[in-house]
């Protein structure tokens, strides 16, 4: 029967590994974080977003420093998503003036 080795599991910071992993992290993900980054929620409600990593003797969950954008009330309040479009009253005022009134004797098909 074999013998299981469990490796050692580490929760770090990316800033506090040493050049070397960090260069092996930045390797393991070319392109980013954002598709393998999972949030983890702490017992207390906190949470933080971190990726795995593994060397031969210790797995490590990598914490991310992710800026998130909070959007405020005042935010909500803003109309940044306005769909009146400014003016088209003005415009359709003036489509309108310069039609006469037909008969239906009066529209060439």
């Amino acid at each position: 029967m074999a013998k299981v080795i469990s490796k050692k599991r580490l929760v770090t910071s990316f800033n506090n590994l040493t050049p070397e992993l960090q260069d092996a992290v930045k390797e393991l993900y070319p392109a980013g974080f954002s598709d393998a980054m999972m949030r983890v929620d702490k017992p207390n409600g906190d949470f933080f977003y971190a990726v795995p990593f593994e060397t031969e003797e210790v797995s490590y969950l990598v914490k991310i420093d992710v800026k998130i954008d909070e959007i405020s009330d005042e935010d909500d309040s803003n109309d940044y998503y306005d769909d009146e479009i400014k003016g088209a009253d003005d415009i359709s005022d003036e489509v309108g003036h310069g039609e006469e009134d037909l008969d239906d004797d009066d529209i060439a098909i």
